[in-house]
């Protein structure tokens, strides 16, 4: 076979047997570049990618001297960290006397993804990461044009953009390599998130003309690329979404609108539900290790007044990120609704065998995806014996702890955005629909904080009822628990918003809910007691003028018929004849809109919100962007059928 080869260029084969020899060297000071010392008089050794790199620095041509350089430089094992450092050390005079190189150098990237070795192609993403993101770095107080300048050059940008998008949107959709398909989408969160505010990053526009959001959505309704590239692509649509979303048309905003493919919404669906998933489980397994451990045994010696600090140590770091996505669905495409209550079995009660973990490591904030054994979980058949959940009510146990403290910035972050997706689940006419079928009975175990004066209810003494019954119980829970000095005003009108929205769809529609409205309708105990909240809570007790009226005028008459008849408990068929007997002399007030409300907007209302959420997102998402995920060795075993 060599033979026949052409003897002016290697055979691919021992090319990538040269590349296999040169991983096998010693090792690497990856910020240096250097080997190792042959002996103490000579000059430590460089890589050889090292030494090409130090070439492109030159402001000559590399390929002058060497015709073959932009195609051996593929073949090297990419050192990202030298190549960014050697960017970050420049000033902005030395990067423009290279700026040739440079433009050569992304231009070269481009058609190298192109290339049907993967080796080239791994190299080549690999080598736009450092570009974009050592450029940026350089250039953090110039615009986004210099910066385009600096890469591409003005009159190429369009052109070099558009080759590289389709390039992506190709990877990403062929049938080929996972590894590949990994670092597609990592290239594209490392482009979308290289500035903090991502809509000052004109880049993105040839990103909104040139459109991956098919590739996106492929990806979420073929279930194998679900499970490993379904995290990476549910956020990086979040935040496509967010790129200048008040000032101009997003595509993104408009394609995600219209979806109406069921396999794709149930993936993305899947998707959020396994991440929420999983820090649910991650919250719950540190809430047993601490209670059956050392604080268990010092609140039985001291007492519970260590409680609240104890619950402090063990929070887990929310996920903006997932919880952004979900928003955008359940706000932007009213399809998304149907998927909030696809039932599936309960997340971590399935037993599946363990899969290989995944490559990237767990990280701060939700910015990597849920264990391998979760998302298999998900996906099993349903199971009679297992208690079934749906993406709701993983969402509301998500709440139930994010909106538990709500003093850390991210808590209080996601807990407003969880009120804000409650809000828009509130007024959707579909959601109301299930959210109240007495039909759709589950039992959910929110999470309660732990207060000296309740105990902990025990899950087996959850009743089974109608999900708005769960979403009451969250916004009574929130409302009485924050009773604190800072009072977090915002959020209590948010759940008080959320309420008043169910309370007119159940009079709209004559739903009559089974619930214990005791502990939301109290605030006449403080309207009866000297202190600072007499004032406000005669006010609202003062607007409850009607209920009261109803209670004074209908109790005597009821009281006054057991007495007569010698009956001690009034059935409800006789509670319901007084009612009617004498409903004729009660005089009410009359309140008009009190089923009426204004509905979300958030552009009016919640831009700055928005703003500053998805700035703090696009900074984890870059801290915690990891390239070396995709370990050299494991690249090399994927791609060992190279001939």
């Amino acid at each position: 076979m060599l033979g026949k080869w052409s003897t002016t260029e290697p055979h691919p084969s021992l090319k990538f047997m040269v590349f296999q020899h040169s991983l096998t060297m010693a090792q690497v000071e990856k910020r240096g570049g250097l080997l190792r010392k042959s002996s103490a008089s000579k000059k430590p050794l460089k890589e050889k990618v090292v030494l090409m790199y130090d070439e492109i620095f030159m402001t000559e041509d590399p390929s002058k001297c060497s015709p073959r350089f932009w195609e051996e430089l593929f073949l090297m094992k990419v050192n990202l960290e030298y190549l960014e450092g050697k960017l970050e050390s420049l000033d902005g005079e030395e990067l423009m006397k290279i700026k040739d190189n440079i433009n050569c150098l992304f231009q070269h990237c481009i058609q190298a993804l192109g290339e049907e070795h993967p080796i080239r192609v791994v190299n080549a993403l690999q080598t736009l990461c450092a570009l974009i993101r050592g450029v940026h770095q350089k250039n953090k107080s110039t615009s986004g044009f210099d910066i385009i300048n600096m890469l591409m050059g003005f009159d190429k940008a369009e052109l070099c953009m558009k080759n590289l998008m389709e390039s992506l949107d190709s990877l990403l959709c062929a049938e080929g390599s996972e590894s590949l398909k990994s670092l597609c989408l990592k290239l594209l969160l490392c482009l979308v998130t290289v500035t903090d505010n991502i809509s000052q990053n004109t880049i993105l526009e040839y990103v909104m003309i040139n459109s991956i959001f098919e590739a996106i959505l492929q990806i979420l309704s073929h279930p194998p690329s679900r499970r490993e590239h379904g995290y990476d692509a549910v956020v990086l649509l979040a935040l496509l979404v967010n790129y200048r979303k008040y000032e101009s048309v997003n595509p993104y905003i408009v394609k995600l609108s219209i979806v109406d493919d069921e396999a794709t919404l149930n993936g993305m669906g899947l998707v959020i539900a396994q991440a929420l998933s999983e820090y649910n489980r991650q919250y719950k397994d540190k809430e047993e290790e601490h209670q059956s451990g050392f604080f268990s045994a010092l609140t039985n010696m001291v007492g519970s007044m260590f409680i609240a600090d104890a619950h402090e140590k063990i929070s887990v770091q929310t996920n903006e990120a997932i919880l952004l996505a979900l928003y955008e669905a359940v706000h932007l495409n009213r399809n998304f609704i149907t998927v909030l209550a696809q039932s599936h079995p309960e997340m971590g009660l399935v037993t599946t065998p363990v899969s290989p973990a995944p490559t990237t490591p767990v990280t701060p904030l939700g910015t990597t995806p849920p264990s391998s054994d979760v998302i298999s979980s998900v996906e099993l058949p349903l199971d009679a014996d297992v208690q079934t959940s749906n993406l709701l009510i993983t969402f509301l146990k998500y709440s139930s702890i994010v909106m538990q403290d709500t003093k850390d910035e991210h808590r209080l972050h996601s807990g407003k955005l969880c009120l804000i997706i409650l809000t828009c689940i509130a007024e959707d006419q579909y959601a109301n629909a299930f959210l109240h079928d007495d039909n759709m009975n589950f039992r959910v175990n929110l999470h309660r904080m732990p207060m000296r004066h309740r105990k902990k209810a025990a899950d087996k003494n959850l009743p089974c009822r109608p999900l708005v019954c769960a979403v009451l119980d969250l916004m009574v829970e929130f409302i009485v628990t924050h009773m604190m000095k800072e009072f977090p005003m915002d959020l209590y009108v948010r759940c008080i918003q959320v309420v008043h929205k169910l309370l007119c769809y159940q009079k709209k529609c004559r739903v009559r809910l089974h619930y214990t409205w005791r502990e939301l309708w109290s605030v006449l105990r403080l309207s009866t007691n000297a202190g600072q909240w007499k004032e406000a809570a005669s006010k609202v007790t003062h607007a409850l003028v009607n209920i009261r009226a109803i209670i004074n005028h209908f109790n005597p008459k009821i009281e006054s018929y057991a007495a007569v008849n010698h009956i001690s408990q009034l059935s409800e068929e006789q509670v319901l004849e007084v009612v009617r007997a004498n409903y004729d002399t009660l005089t009410l007030k009359l309140q008009d809109g009190l089923d009426q409300y204004e509905r979300y907007s958030e552009q009016h209302k919640e831009a700055a919100f928005f703003k500053e959420l998805v700035r703090s997102i696009s900074t984890n998402v870059r801290r915690n962007l990891a390239f070396h995920t995709l370990s050299q060795e494991v690249l090399l075993k994927e791609f060992s059928t190279i001939s």
